[in-house]
């Protein structure tokens, strides 16, 4: 009963909202892609990394003391 509501409210037919549901389904991305895709983005928008430049180790100790 309630999928003729909605299609009635969108001025479709049921066969119509399940079409455009599996069309949606087969082209949404899944989550993995998502997130390769973001990862993928990350990576590319790091210019230059080097491990040289982090804070050596008794700076790190030295300030959590601090706090």
């Amino acid at each position: 009963m309630r999928p003729r509501i909605k299609a009635a409210e969108r001025d479709t037919s049921v066969t119509a909202l399940v079409r455009e549901f599996l069309t949606n389904l087969g082209e949404d991305e899944s989550d993995f892609e998502r997130r390769k895709r973001l990862q993928d983005e990350v990576l590319a928008s790091v210019r230059r990394f080097s491990a040289a430049d982090r804070v050596a180790r008794s700076d790190a100790h030295r300030r959590r003391a601090l706090r």
